[in-house]
């Protein structure tokens, strides 16, 4: 679990956070009816390249590219490909990650291509709703619990799924770190959260039911039902007040 405190390592996880948000600014505006899922990893490597990062899920357990890329009924992890090409219609996971001198950070949002449907705009808004007061419910002395607790109580209004089987999790000094975050939980429970911490904060929300399965290309994760999805997520620093959105764009 990375703890960051000093000037200079704030310095660097702030810069990894900048090339992260302006990466993904020109992902969200390249994902367009007809565009393929591979041309936007290449717009994401290119932009993180080009700001002096490395695109930090590229390689990690072997995933084969920068972006994740997760359409509709997807959650996450999608394989940019040469022949998906995104529709009218379309709602659209990007999950980038960056790091920048060996400090990490993780960004994620999901964007509606062209005209999108009342109700997958509802869930749109609900989705990113969830993670700003997942983000409000971040302060030292209290507990990971607060944070699942929080989504859950954003989320559950509108009868949607939370996803259980995946989490957000500590970042800063690695792709993935400790602790394991759930979009579920009680307050008060869990580990305890203490300034310096860095997380990944990802409420990951079905339209239908929670549960989901790996498609074959053991990336892909998508949901059971084959209702939509949407996913967002913003890395965050636990100050002394709350948490600062390292990942803003």
């Amino acid at each position: 679990m990375a703890i960051i405190t000093s000037d200079h390592d704030l310095t660097k996880l702030r810069q990894s956070g900048a090339i992260l948000a302006a990466a993904m600014a020109r992902v969200m505006v390249a994902a367009k009816a007809g565009v393929t899922t591979i041309e936007l990893d290449a717009i994401a490597e290119q932009a993180i390249r080009g700001r002096g990062g490395r695109p930090s899920f590229l390689g990690f357990q072997d995933y084969p590219a920068s972006l994740c890329v997760s359409i509709n009924d997807q959650v996450v992890h999608g394989i940019p490909s040469q022949t998906t090409k995104l529709a009218d219609g379309d709602l659209v996971g990007l999950d980038l990650g960056v790091d920048y001198e060996g400090f990490f950070t993780d960004h994620a949002v999901t964007v509606g291509v062209g005209r999108v449907g009342k109700d997958a705009q509802k869930l749109l808004d609900t989705t990113a709703q969830a993670l700003t007061m997942a983000i409000a419910a971040i302060k030292p002395g209290r507990h990971i619990g607060d944070i699942g607790a929080a989504v859950e109580a954003s989320i559950r209004p509108y009868g949607y799924g939370i996803i259980r089987q995946l989490t957000g999790h500590g970042v800063g000094r690695a792709v993935h770190e400790a602790p394991s975050i759930p979009n579920v939980g009680q307050a008060g429970k869990g580990p305890e959260i203490v300034e310096g911490m860095v997380l990944a904060i990802e409420p990951m929300i079905a339209a239908g039911d929670w549960h989901v399965v790996t498609l074959d290309d053991g990336w892909t994760v998508a949901t059971a039902d084959h209702r939509l999805a949407a996913h967002f997520e913003h890395t965050v620093l636990v100050t002394a007040t709350g948490a600062e959105i390292i990942t803003k764009q």
